[in-house]
C-alpha cells in the first residue's frame, strides 16, 4: 500500500509543482542553458520550495537546466518551466548559447550544418 502512494507522490506532484501547466513561453531552454541568480534573488518572499532551490544553487555559480533538474530530482520539463517563470520574474538571468526564442523556425538544415562544422572541428584536432 505504501508503495502505492509513492507512485501517486511522484506522478502528481510535478504537476501540482508547475500549476497544471505542461509548456512555458520559454519552455524550449537548452539543457546546457545556464541559470544565474539575480543579486538579492535568494531573499525574495513568498515562492514556493522548488524556486527557492533554483535560487540557492543559481546564487553562488551559474547552474545548468540539467544540473537544476537532477539536483531538485524533477523531470526536465518542471525545471524549464520554473525556470521560465523565474526569468519572466526578473528573478533569475538565462544564458544561452543561442538567444532562447518560442518557435524559432529554424530548419533542420541549418542545425545539421552547424553539427556538421563542428564535427569537422573536432576532427581536426
Amino acid at each position: 500500500m505504501s508503495e502505492h502512494i509513492e507512485y501517486e507522490a511522484r506522478t502528481v506532484r510535478p504537476y501540482a509543482v508547475t500549476g497544471g501547466r505542461v509548456r512555458s513561453a520559454r519552455s524550449d531552454l537548452p539543457l546546457e542553458a545556464l541559470v544565474e541568480a539575480m543579486p538579492g534573488a535568494v531573499a525574495s518572499v513568498g515562492l514556493p520550495p522548488e524556486k527557492r532551490a533554483i535560487l540557492q544553487h543559481a546564487a553562488s555559480n551559474y547552474i545548468s537546466v540539467a544540473e537544476l533538474s537532477a539536483l531538485l530530482h524533477l523531470p526536465l520539463g518542471v525545471i524549464r518551466i520554473l525556470v521560465s517563470d523565474l526569468a519572466e520574474q526578473n528573478i533569475v538571468r538565462v544564458h544561452a548559447s543561442q538567444p532562447v526564442e518560442v518557435n524559432t523556425g529554424e530548419s533542420p538544415a541549418l542545425s545539421l550544418s552547424v553539427l556538421e562544422s563542428v564535427l569537422n572541428g573536432i576532427s581536426a584536432l
